[in-house]
């Protein structure tokens, strides 16, 4: 995916207001097992996935997943500038684009479409942990594997059983008995 693509996909912008982020934003190869956000660390970029498959974790902790057109960031470095909670690691080699939060912040000030793009992004990444925490409560690990398998069928080949696992929030285990139980 371009990076005008994956930002208009958050919030719709001008062709000026996306030439002015991508003016300041790189693109960055990295290595699968490369760790790209470290937890207690105040990280002082935000990354678009372009190509590839991370994972997110607080250690000791649950995992979530990360493909072609997500972002990567710290939402506590990105809104408080504080260490995250979280680590990311790569888990096939990715293409990524990188945008620094200062260059971001002082975009934000200059144009109010960038602003608005910045809040929009934030309120996305709210409600998806929501949707999350919401699914959790709420959906037996069989839905919530079943509603990965329909949004992203093909992370049954990309990622690790155990990664998928912790994902559902589930032991091994119990997601070998579930994908015996729908074959």
């Amino acid at each position: 995916m371009k990076l005008h693509e994956i930002l208009n996909q958050i919030y719709p912008l001008s062709q000026e207001a996306a030439q002015k982020i991508l003016r300041y934003s790189s693109e960055i190869r990295l290595s699968k097992g490369h760790t790209l956000l470290e937890a207690d660390k105040n990280e002082t970029s935000i990354y678009f996935i372009k190509k590839g498959i991370v994972r997110a974790f607080a250690p000791k902790e649950e995992k979530d997943i990360g493909k072609e057109g997500d972002p990567i960031v710290s939402m506590k470095s990105y809104v408080a500038n504080l260490p995250g909670y979280e680590c990311v690691e790569l888990l096939e080699d990715c293409e990524l684009y990188e945008i620094k939060n200062n260059d971001l912040q002082l975009l934000f000030l200059e144009d109010i479409q960038i602003a608005n793009w910045g809040r929009k992004f934030a309120e996305r990444l709210l409600v998806q942990t929501e949707e999350r925490l919401i699914s959790k409560l709420f959906k037996s690990a069989k839905e919530r594997y079943l509603e990965l398998l329909e949004e992203n069928p093909d992370f049954v080949q990309r990622i690790q059983l155990g990664y998928i696992a912790s994902y559902l929030g589930i032991t091994q285990v119990s997601l070998s008995r579930i994908r015996a139980e729908i074959k």
